[in-house]
């Protein structure tokens, strides 16, 4: 599927400044307008992959977006989501050292983004004091979310990981009706879809969930 980049349309910069005028000064989103370029990405698309130069930090206008590790065999680890107002702090973190990402980033619905470009990001951190509050708390929210993450793994069954993960996708996609498969779940878990289908399968049993041809219904665990 193709995405659509272009310079920000009007109704793009007044959707900028009406959700980011809490975030940041009126002087930054000027300059957002002026440098920042509109894209569009559809569901399921990878925005950046592990090895990529980055030339541009994302900040969501609309949509989710979902950010991933890999380990050498290729299998895929969700660590969080990104939504409205976030940007993700690894892809910050590789601007500021110049360095090819580390993630993979692919959007969880159909998604709209300003692409700023990375020489911005050093000087906003000086000129702008709410750019470098807005960076740190980035780094901030997304160290506690990895920490979580390995808690996760660490601490919890795979019932339980499965139960968050439903709860979580759920909530970002704000609908109790997943538009997902068996397989798709194990490669954000880094498990087999054998464990996961037989984990849902119990689930249903017990009338936690309900399973559909590619689509899980989950009102029970909201």
């Amino acid at each position: 599927m193709n995405t659509y980049s272009a310079p920000l349309p009007d109704e793009k910069v007044q959707l900028l400044r009406q959700r980011y005028q809490a975030l940041f000064e009126s002087d930054l989103l000027d300059e957002i307008v002026q440098v920042g370029t509109y894209r569009s990405v559809p569901k399921d698309h990878i925005i950046l992959d592990i090895g990529d130069l980055i030339a541009f930090m994302p900040l969501v206008l609309n949509g989710s977006i979902k950010i991933l590790r890999e380990d050498e065999h290729n299998h895929e680890l969700l660590l969080y989501y990104l939504e409205f107002g976030d940007t993700c702090a690894m892809t910050l973190n590789c601007c500021m050292r110049k360095a090819k990402s580390q993630i993979r980033a692919t959007t969880e619905q159909d998604t709209e983004l300003i692409m700023v470009p990375v020489e911005k990001m050093e000087a906003w951190v000086v000129t702008y004091p709410s750019w470098r509050t807005y960076v740190f708390d980035s780094y901030n929210i997304r160290l506690n979310e990895m920490l979580e993450a390995i808690d996760t793994l660490a601490f919890m069954n795979m019932e339980e990981r499965l139960l968050r993960y439903l709860r979580d996708k759920a909530l970002i996609n704000q609908s109790e009706q997943l538009q997902t498969t068996h397989q798709e779940i194990a490669n954000d878990l880094h498990t087999s879809r054998v464990v996961v289908s037989r984990i849902l399968k119990k689930l249903e049993r017990e009338h936690k969930i309900q399973l559909h041809r590619n689509m899980i219904s989950i009102p029970e665990l909201l």
